[in-house]
């Protein structure tokens, strides 16, 4: 009887998290009743609180657990792979509802929800990751996609790539971005070698390189530091200079 009563409990409290969050949403949950609700899809008929609470306590916020590998999940107490599914699914349709609700829209009128989806999709990852997002002539966005992984730099990216896929999108212009692991926002010396290469080889193919973004403990944009600036002033230069020759 004590099992059954404790199920019931359990049961109950689930229940009035459902009913809160349909009645008020999601701002009136905590990080712990929002993972204890998600956690219970995997475990119906168990309690979650305290996975719940260890998971927040062993990876230090949602969104960190919400990006923590299977293997790290399940190696928290009352966490299984059931479990461990429902996080990582959610984790996944998150990604492609923020990429979908992208496309079609102005890039000028839409930047912030672009941030969301690159803190989204490359927040927190473990290697970096590079994704290049297409645009029309009207800076419409087209799509995006993952063209590298690994060390991001002039070398190992191939932007003449690159440009051969976004002429294939019918792009005519495009936003890179990729993730600092460390967390670091600083632009690294290959950071800016990758930006200058692609934007001078873009230019050539009259594909405009926007910005480029990267992403750590938050974002930092190329263009509103001021940085594409001057590589398109930069660029132009030796356009100029070739042509001179």
């Amino acid at each position: 009887m004590e099992k059954e009563e404790w199920q019931k409990k359990g049961e109950g409290h689930r229940q009035r998290l459902r009913d809160r969050f349909l009645e008020r949403g999601l701002d009136t949950f905590s990080d712990g009743e929002i993972l204890e609700l998600l956690l219970s899809f995997g475990t119906p008929r168990g309690d979650c609180k305290e996975s719940a609470r260890a998971a927040l306590k062993q990876f230090g916020s949602l969104a960190a657990v919400l990006e923590a590998p299977l293997t790290g999940l399940q190696e928290i107490k009352g966490i299984g792979p059931k479990n461990g599914f429902a996080v990582h699914f959610i984790q996944a349709v998150a990604r492609r509802y923020l990429e979908e609700r992208l496309q079609g829209k102005r890039y000028l009128h839409s930047s912030t929800e672009v941030r969301d989806y690159l803190l989204h999709a490359l927040r927190g990852l473990k290697k970096e990751v590079l994704t290049v997002i297409y645009l029309d002539s009207s800076h419409a966005i087209l799509g995006s996609e993952t063209v590298a992984e690994g060390t991001i730099n002039v070398n190992t990216v191939y932007p003449r790539e690159l440009v051969k896929k976004a002429l294939q999108q019918n792009a005519a212009a495009m936003i890179i971005a990729h993730n600092h692991p460390s967390g670091s926002l600083e632009p690294s010396s290959q950071d800016l070698q990758l930006t200058r290469t692609l934007s001078l080889l873009g230019s050539l193919m009259q594909i405009q390189l926007l910005d480029h973004i990267i992403i750590g403990d938050g974002s930092f944009s190329f263009a509103d530091h001021g940085l594409m600036s001057e590589i398109s002033q930069q660029c132009r230069e030796t356009m100029e200079g070739l042509h001179q020759q």
